[in-house]
């Protein structure tokens, strides 16, 4: 007995349904910062009731949604994507606003560049590396490093170079975010720190 066509066709049509269900891929777990924790107590006022902060910029691997991991234990050189976990957003985004929620929560008015006005300090970041490395298969920690520069004008007033590095929890991307979060914010503390030496306020 002959199949009708309309059956047919609504045959033809779950084959291809379940042919493309069956060929896709594990669905990718994306991960973030998480909520910035409250500052501790600060014990001295900001060094400057404003400042402007740039962008971060970094090497091009920085500007996407991927997440990198090294094997030092086998090939120092060599930076190696996560198959199915991403970023929320690119890291050199995800630092960006790291920095800017940790100064403005010392008490410092943050402004970006495009609202900056002549004459204001502004601190400008670059960042080195911002990675996973594995020292064996089941221990890595996350690593970053930057360097700050405050300029008021076209004038530097220093510069200083932070490096940051943190165990994580488990050898997955799980634990080298959690890992590279506990990293940053460190930097951030330091970089704080480091603000608070500076005699920003003199021209």
């Amino acid at each position: 007995m002959p199949i009708p066509r309309n059956l047919s066709a609504l045959i033809l049509a779950a084959a291809f349904l379940l042919g493309g269900c069956a060929s896709r891929g594990p669905v990718p777990t994306f991960y973030d910062f998480g909520p910035a924790a409250p500052l501790a107590a600060a014990t001295a006022a900001p060094a400057v009731p404003v400042l402007v902060i740039a962008d971060a910029n970094g090497p091009s691997w920085l500007d996407s949604q991927r997440m990198y991991y090294r094997l030092l234990y086998a090939d120092a050189q060599q930076s190696r994507p996560y198959a199915y976990n991403r970023w929320n957003t690119p890291p050199l985004q995800l630092l960006s606003q790291r920095l800017k929620t940790r100064v403005a929560q010392s008490g410092v008015k943050v402004l970006s560049t495009t609202d900056a006005a002549a004459g204001m300090p502004l601190l400008r970041i670059d960042v080195d590396d911002f990675s996973q490395n594995f020292d064996t298969q089941a221990q890595s920690s996350g690593h970053v490093s930057l360097r700050a520069s405050l300029f008021r004008g076209h004038r530097l007033i220093d510069q200083k170079t932070f490096s940051r590095s943190g165990p994580a929890g488990s050898a997955d991307a799980q634990g080298g975010a959690q890992a590279l979060a506990a990293a940053s914010d460190a930097i951030a503390a330091d970089l704080l720190t480091w603000l608070g030496t500076l005699n920003i306020t003199k021209e």
